[in-house]
């Protein structure tokens, strides 16, 4: 009798819409395309719209760049001419403030939102992103940067940015801090989900002040905000330095990463994943998301048919623009036909001579400012792909195979029509392969459940570093008392919308809440308390 091992089981993409609250993100001047409705970017409507296509296409997420200063090295100093006619990510507004709207409008699609560690004070990020969690029901995501402009720093009363690395250490710290602030400061089950009309609100024994004093900030707490759904926010990455890598390899839950072939991407996963490691976390815990664009048709021809369409709107200006605040560099200072393959600035040359040896189809071109401009015009220095179904599919499956990547970040050309085509084309065949959920593995989950794919996964992992400060009750599991508490709001505000029988409503809903208690109370077992800090921080 003989046996046959089964296929290993497929990997299940994360697909996260990457975008930005500006008339172009990574598509400069394409607020010119005719279909192109990025100007609408001031618009809660544009937005809402575009989230529940989304929801509805079963993408994890959409994840909102951002910036906090305009691209003005080009032709400058501080010189913003190029920038503004192009709509090249200026202006800009803030994330933050319309995921409240969007998790309105929606049910399990979560939100990524840029917050950088360089000028804003921890105690108040904490605040804003504990409430944001709470309004959407734990659907929001951090993405922690240190910020790169020179434009940023003088904006914010600085000569010039922090040195790199600096910044880094500075984040570091800054993250002790907020991680005692969602996950220290309120003890599980501080907040009263029982009440009984004599009862106080929340017990001030189970709030504590964190006292941190560090070398960089001193905050004493204790946070303003109770335990939202998920505490600390899904937290994402995208630093590429040294510093940037070791940084999210100890913090990240999700790591961005750009390449031009899944080959030249996989010695950095390889790297990120094994220093996650070295510092005690769980590699595979980590995803990997690689940021793309697709363009994609029904065929390989209309799909090339289209990107050349979209080219024809882009701004060279704005693209080159775009180059000076990546590199810091400013292309006008050259001579129009230099090949910058062989400048003197070992920068430059060096990033030039890396996109002339790995971008297909760019085999014996001559990389002047023109060539770059066209590079550059859509999706940035990221991967493009470009073709039928198929065609991108297998791809994206190559990827996966070579990179040992989770998902990807997908770019638009246009918005919302490159999304568009991806749910009409590309996202029914992803699911024919078997590697797209047709459903969110947490139905209104959290975005940390649908993110890592686990029912109940609301907190950080337990090989995070944040989880050492996790302030725990012995009497009740630390899920449950976030989840009781949202239970009891979600029932009150259907009691309030039926308006009937109110009484009898509330006394089946109390009766089943103590039922719950007191069954958790009867699963938790002696000494569950194993908080390092058990006493007052110090640092």
């Amino acid at each position: 009798m003989s046996s046959t091992t089964p296929p290993p089981e497929k990997k299940q993409l994360i697909l996260n819409a990457f975008a930005m609250h500006s008339p172009c993100h990574l598509n400069p001047g394409l607020h010119r395309y005719p279909a192109d409705q990025g100007r609408n970017y001031t618009s809660l409507t544009h937005w809402t719209k575009l989230a529940q296509k989304l929801e509805a296409a079963k993408f994890h997420a959409i994840f909102f760049a951002d910036v906090l200063g305009g691209y003005d090295v080009y032709k400058g100093p501080a010189n913003l001419d190029p920038t503004i006619p192009a709509g090249a990510q200026f202006p800009i507004n803030d994330p933050l403030y319309s995921i409240p709207a969007l998790a309105a409008a929606t049910e399990t699609i979560a939100f990524g939102v840029t917050a950088s560690t360089t000028y804003d004070p921890p105690y108040a990020m904490a605040r804003r992103f504990s409430t944001v969690d709470h309004l959407s029901n734990g659907r929001v995501g951090w993405n922690i940067v240190t910020s790169y402009l020179e434009s940023a720093a003088r904006n914010y009363g600085l000569d010039t940015q922090i040195e790199h690395d600096e910044r880094y250490r500075i984040a570091d710290e800054y993250l002790d801090v907020v991680y005692k602030l969602w996950e220290g400061s309120w003890r599980d089950g501080a907040v009263n989900v029982h009440p009984d009309g004599v009862t106080g609100y929340a017990d001030p024994k189970g709030v504590r002040q964190i006292h941190h004093r560090g070398k960089y900030f001193n905050v004493p707490g204790p946070h303003l905000c109770e335990p939202s759904a998920q505490r600390t926010p899904f937290l994402l990455q995208a630093g590429t330095s040294s510093a940037g890598k070791a940084f999210a390899a100890k913090h990240a839950e999700a790591i961005f990463l750009n390449g031009q072939t899944p080959e030249l991407v996989r010695p950095s996963v390889d790297s990120v994943r094994e220093q996650a490691r070295g510092v005690g976390r769980d590699p595979k815990s980590i995803k990997i998301v690689a940021g793309v664009l697709v363009i994609v048709g029904a065929t390989d021809e209309e799909a090339r048919g289209k990107f050349e369409e979209y080219a024809r709107y882009g701004d060279r200006e704005g693209a080159l623009a775009l180059f000076g605040g990546w590199s810091g560099y400013d292309l006008s200072t050259y001579d129009d036909e230099q090949d910058f393959r062989f400048v003197e600035q070992p920068a430059v040359r060096s990033m030039v001579n890396h996109w002339a040896s790995t971008v297909p189809g760019m085999e014996g071109k001559k990389w002047n400012k023109k060539t770059i401009a066209e590079y550059l015009i859509l999706g940035g220095n990221g991967c493009k792909i470009i073709g039928g179904p198929k065609t991108v599919a297998d791809e994206l499956e190559r990827w996966v195979e070579v990179a040992d990547v989770d998902g990807f970040n997908l770019s638009y050309a246009s918005v919302p029509e490159t999304f568009e085509d991806i749910i009409e084309y590309l996202v029914p065949e992803l699911q024919r392969r078997g590697i797209f959920h047709t459903e969110y593995a947490v139905k209104g989950g959290t975005m940390r459940e649908n993110m890592t794919g686990k029912s109940g996964q609301t907190r950080l992992d337990e090989s995070h570093p944040g989880a050492k400060f996790f302030h725990r009750s012995t009497h009740i599991s630390p899920q449950r008392s976030i989840v009781a508490k949202q239970d009891e709001r979600d029932e009150q505000r259907q009691r309030n919308e039926e308006c009937h029988d109110e009484r009898k409503d509330e006394e089946r809903d109390e009766q089943r809440l103590q039922e719950e208690a007191f069954d958790v109370e009867r699963q938790v077992t002696d000494g569950r308390d194993q908080s390092p800090f058990s006493g007052n921080y110090a640092n």
